[in-house]
C-alpha cells in the first residue's frame, strides 16, 4: 500500500492539464453494451475505477484495448454474459450502470449490489423502481439484483423522488432500448448526464432535455458504435483551484470547462481568489489568506458535494469562521477528524460544520477515508508546516490521475512512497 508525503508551505505556480472526467467515462463505457460494434474513446483518464469498468465489460465478453495514452477501444460485437460479479462490483458503485444497457439489449441482467466510497447511503432503489416502471421484473437474491424484461421494455413516465445522477444515466440508457417514449422527471442536470445523452444521440438515439430536470427519450431506434472524447473532469479542476487558493499560488489549468465550475468559481472568488477564464482554461491566483465563506452543497448547478472536503481544507486557514452545510450525503464529514489532526478548528454538528480558520496547519499522519477526503488532505498538506503523510491513498487513485506528479511540476514537495507503517 502506498502513501503520499508532502512537505508543506510551498507556493504553487505553473500549468496543469486536466484529465478526462471519471464520472463521464464510466457511464459512457457502460453505454457500449447497448449495441454491437467497436467504440473508440479519447481523453480517458488512467484511473483504478476505469480499469475496474473495463474488467467488468471484458467479463461480459467485450474486447477492451488500451491503444495509447488516453485512447480506449471497446468492441461489443459479442456479449457472452450478463452478470457483474461481486469481486468487481464491490469496489465501485458505478458498476450498477451496466444494468440499464443490458436490460435494453439482452432483456436481462444480474449484478451484485454495488460498493464504493463509504460516504453515506446511496441505494440503487431509485434505479430499480424506474426499471420496474418500464416493465422490468426485479428480484433481490443473495446480494444480487436479478433484472429481466422478457417482453422488452416499454416507455413510461418516471419520477425520481431524489435527484440521482447514476439513476438518471441508468434509466436513460434503458429507455433508449424501450418501445415508445420515456419521460424522466426530477432528472439530474450534471454535465456528465448531458455528455452521456450527447453520446447516445450520436449513436442514433433520440434524447431531448438533457441538462434540465425533464428528459424525454424516444426509444426503439437503431444504434451504432461511435468515436467520442470524454469531457474534462470538473472535480479535478476544482481540486487544483483549491490547491492554488490555499497556497497563495498561481495556476493555469488547461483542457478544462470553466462553464461546469461556476458555483466553485464564485465561492473561490468570495474567498479572495482572482480567477480568469477562457473556453477551455482557467487561471487561479490565491489570496495571502482566504476569506471565510458559507457553503451549502446541492445537486448541480449548485456547489458540488464532491468539492466540499477540498473547500473545507482551504477554509481551515481562512481569516474567520465559515459554515459548511452538507445537504447531499449524510456521512461526508469523515475528513473532519483528520483535518483536526493537522490543527484545524472544526466543529461538526449534524449537516453543519463550523470551520474556525487558524493561521497555520501542521503536518501530521492522516488517513484517507474516501476519494474526495483524500484530495482534501492533499490540499491541506500543501499549506501545512512540516510533513504530512496521507495514508490509504488507494482511494485517491480511483479518481485522480497521477496527482502527485502534476503537483510536483508546479512546485509542490510531494512524493508517493510505499507505506510500511513508519516514517
Amino acid at each position: 500500500m502506498d502513501k503520499i508525503v508532502i512537505e508543506g508551505g510551498r507556493r504553487l505556480e505553473g500549468e496543469i492539464r486536466i484529465a478526462g472526467a471519471k464520472n463521464a467515462a464510466l457511464p459512457a463505457l457502460a453505454a457500449t453494451l447497448l449495441c454491437p460494434g467497436k467504440f473508440v474513446f479519447s481523453n480517458v483518464p488512467d484511473l483504478k475505477d476505469i480499469e475496474t469498468m473495463c474488467k467488468l465489460l471484458a467479463e461480459m465478453g467485450a474486447v477492451v484495448k488500451k491503444e495509447s495514452s488516453g485512447i480506449l477501444t471497446v468492441d461489443t460485437e459479442r456479449l457472452e454474459h450478463c452478470e457483474a460479479s461481486y469481486d468487481l462490483v464491490r469496489t465501485m458503485r458505478a458498476s450498477c450502470l451496466v444494468l440499464g444497457p443490458l436490460l435494453a439489449r439482452l432483456g436481462k441482467s444480474r449484478i451484485s449490489l454495488p460498493g464504493g466510497c463509504a460516504i453515506g447511503e446511496r441505494p440503487i432503489n431509485l434505479h430499480l423502481k424506474g426499471f420496474q416502471n418500464l416493465g422490468a421484473h426485479i428480484a433481490l437474491e443473495e446480494g444480487y439484483v436479478n433484472a429481466s424484461a422478457p417482453d422488452g421494455l416499454a416507455g413510461q413516465k418516471v419520477y425520481f423522488d431524489l435527484v440521482t445522477v447514476t439513476g438518471t444515466e441508468n434509466l436513460m440508457m434503458a429507455a433508449v432500448g424501450a418501445k415508445g417514449t420515456t419521460i424522466l422527471e426530477n432528472a439530474a442536470r450534471e454535465p456528465e448526464v448531458t455528455f452521456l445523452a450527447d453520446m447516445l444521440n450520436k449513436m442514433g438515439a433520440d434524447i431531448q432535455g438533457a441538462g434540465t430536470d425533464r428528459v424525454v427519450i424516444n426509444g426503439g431506434r437503431t444504434l451504432k458504435a461511435v468515436e467520442i472524447a470524454v469531457i474534462p473532469d470538473r472535480v479535478e479542476t476544482g481540486t487544483f483551484m483549491a490547491a492554488a487558493a490555499i497556497t497563495g499560488g498561481h495556476l493555469k489549468l488547461t483542457g478544462c470547462t470553466p462553464l461546469h465550475l461556476e458555483a466553485v468559481t464564485l465561492k473561490l472568488i468570495e474567498m479572495g481568489c482572482t480567477i480568469n477564464e477562457g473556453n477551455d482554461w482557467l487561471e487561479v491566483s490565491g489570496p495571502k489568506r482566504p476569506h471565510p465563506v458559507d457553503i451549502e452543497t446541492d445537486p448541480y448547478p449548485s456547489f458540488p458535494t464532491d468539492m466540499q472536503a477540498q473547500a473545507m481544507a482551504v477554509l481551515t486557514v481562512a481569516d474567520g469562521t465559515s459554515v459548511i452545510t452538507e445537504s447531499v450525503f449524510e456521512n461526508r464529514y469523515m475528513h473532519v477528524a483528520e483535518l483536526r489532526r493537522m490543527g484545524a478548528n472544526i466543529l461538526h454538528k449534524g449537516k453543519n460544520a463550523f470551520v474556525g480558520g487558524v493561521e497555520k496547519l501542521s503536518g501530521a499522519q492522516v488517513m484517507a477515508t474516501d476519494l474526495r477526503a483524500s484530495a482534501s488532505l492533499i490540499v491541506a498538506g500543501l499549506a501545512a508546516k512540516g510533513k504530512t503523510h496521507v495514508r490509504r491513498v488507494y482511494h485517491l487513485d480511483r479518481g485522480y490521475e497521477k496527482i502527485e506528479e502534476k503537483l510536483k511540476k508546479v512546485g509542490a514537495s510531494i512524493a508517493r512512497r510505499a507505506d510500511r507503517g513508519g516514517e
